[in-house]
């Protein structure tokens, strides 16, 4: 029965782990996911990337819209020098039909997104990272042929107002692996809406 026990008692403490998500150091898991414009999108495609900035968004979240811009300006600033964009929308569509596949489409055209836009279908990639909110920001470095978590949590310190932000905090974090330095801080609290899941 002690046996038993502390088999289970394992057992649960690495589901409790695997429930938590990523922290800074792990290597991120790889995916293959539906992108705006039909195509399939890993992180493998990207091959000549020093890192790939991983957004955690959506279509219909304020927080999200409040941000489109600057992850638009992120990519174009940050693609050139290595860290791409990838969006991933992780809501459940019945849940939340305004995050539709459709839906996706029309905002990414809306506003002509320079990124790739593609959709955690099966919410299967979400729970593996621990994202929970959108946005929610996983900024992953290249080591050799891995991606490794750098730094997670918000895009800056302000998403109601671009002009009031004081604190870049992923752009600085880029800005520091760029400088072959460690982001300060590595971690944020992201702020936004939950993600939708079926009831």
């Amino acid at each position: 029965m002690k046996k038993l026990f502390s088999v289970l008692s394992l057992l649960f403490l690495a589901l409790t782990v695997s429930a938590q998500g990523y922290s800074v150091g792990d290597v991120a898991t790889d995916f293959r996911l539906l992108n705006v414009d039909g195509s399939y999108v890993s992180m493998a495609d990207y091959e000549d990337a020093r890192g790939i900035v991983l957004i955690f968004s959506c279509n219909h979240c304020p927080y999200v819209v409040a941000y489109e811009d600057r992850m638009i300006e992120l990519h174009n600033e940050y693609a050139p020098k290595g860290f791409p964009v990838i969006a991933i929308n992780p809501n459940d569509t019945i849940a939340e039909p305004r995050d539709s596949y459709t839906k996706m489409i029309e905002r990414a055209r809306e506003k002509n997104f320079p990124f790739d836009y593609v959709i955690d279908a099966d919410q299967e990639i979400y729970p593996q990272y621990g994202a929970t909110r959108t946005p929610h920001v996983f900024l992953l470095e290249r080591v050799d042929d891995e991606f490794v978590v750098a730094y997670i949590g918000a895009i800056d310190d302000n998403y109601r107002d671009a002009a009031q932000v004081e604190e870049r905090y992923l752009a600085n974090a880029i800005d520091a692996l760029l400088a072959g330095e460690r982001p300060d801080p590595e971690f944020t609290r992201a702020i936004g809406c939950t993600i939708k899941v079926r009831n």
